[in-house]
């Protein structure tokens, strides 16, 4: 099985050089924010964000394309590739705590969340102080052409948001909403993490591009996988089983059983899906139908589908590292338990 290990490998001195650029630009005035601030950076999760743009990066670095196989491990990236980098995982870090908020989860990666350490009101403080944080640091450097690819990923973002609570609050989530909602919620910013870092070595429009549409791919693929993860009860994500039908998310595994199924079983499910927040045996019902009726196969198919595209947009590259490793991260987004 694939690790992240096994994908980082090429671009392990570039990932030491970033978290070095990150400790050194994010610091908090006031003893508590610095505490408020270390706790949230030292639980970034698997760092995908940051190694596709350093992968693409690298993908694309004309001194890695020169030295070929030879120049594998070695630094590629410049601190602009380092600032497109932060910039990302910044603005994907603010978004986790603010939707810890939203959803009062308590948990975050198997320990506290920021809102259940500090409450809520110190949560959204330090969400909006990193993203500000974020933004400062982006206009300081002058690299414009980065900070306005981050700021329409911030903004869509929170449009992600807004259209998963108003359609979680009237259960009418049809595919075409599910899909617009994942793109923003998650897919467009890994798009702009793969296009960053293209574009911060100095890639041609047609490879950034390629990079975005190369990014939203897995990141539709990555939302699937999450999404079929909630169905699993033995999932090693850190959050409890069936927890989007408890917060009346309608996914692509319900989905697909609903767009099979009558308008009298549709309306059932949708009863269902009401009590599930507090009722255990409704949750374990509707869990049960559409486990039985094929809807994780019906979303397996789909992720695979959108994995099968990211992997075509590797194929106009020669093989190197960089590109294996993007295979492997494909790999890994439809092996992944967590």
């Amino acid at each position: 099985m694939i690790s992240i290990n096994d994908i980082r490998r090429p671009i392990l001195q570039d990932l030491e050089a970033f978290d070095a650029f990150v400790a050194d630009n994010f610091s908090a005035e006031g003893e508590m924010l610095q505490e408020m601030l270390t706790y949230a950076l030292s639980s970034r999760g698997k760092g995908i964000r940051p190694i596709l743009t350093l992968l693409s990066a690298s993908l694309h670095s004309p001194a890695a394309i020169e030295q070929g196989e030879s120049a594998i491990g070695d630094r590629h990236c410049t601190k602009r590739t380092y600032l497109a980098a932060m910039l990302v995982e910044m603005i994907h870090t603010a978004s986790l705590i603010h939707d810890d908020v939203l959803d009062s989860a308590d948990e975050r990666r198997g320990r506290p969340s920021v809102n259940a350490k500090w409450q809520s009101n110190m949560a959204v403080i330090l969400g909006d102080y990193i993203l500000a944080r974020t933004m400062a640091l982006g206009m300081a450097s002058a690299q414009y052409d980065l900070i306005s690819y981050i700021g329409t990923a911030m903004a869509t973002l929170c449009e992600g948001e807004v259209l998963q609570s108003q359609h979680a609050k009237n259960f009418d989530t049809t595919r075409d909403d599910y899909f617009d909602i994942i793109y923003r919620k998650t897919a467009s910013l890994l798009g702009v993490s793969a296009a960053l870092g293209a574009l911060s070595v100095g890639a041609d429009r047609e490879q950034v591009e390629r990079m975005r549409k190369f990014g939203e791919a897995i990141g539709i693929a990555f939302q699937i996988q999450d999404d079929i993860l909630d169905y699993h009860r033995d999932n090693n994500t850190g959050k409890p089983a069936n927890n989007d039908l408890r917060e009346h998310k309608i996914t692509l595994p319900l989905i697909g059983v609903m767009e099979q199924s009558t308008p009298e079983e549709r309306n059932h499910m949708i009863e269902l899906l009401r009590r599930c927040h507090e009722d255990d045996e409704a949750l374990d019902t509707l869990h049960n139908i559409v486990t039985e009726r094929g809807g994780i196969e019906y979303a397996t198919e789909a992720m695979q589908a959108y994995l099968s595209r990211a992997m075509h947009l590797l194929s106009k590259y020669p093989e190197c590292a960089y590109r294996e490793s993007l295979i492997m991260l494909c790999q890994f987004i439809a092996e992944r338990d967590r």
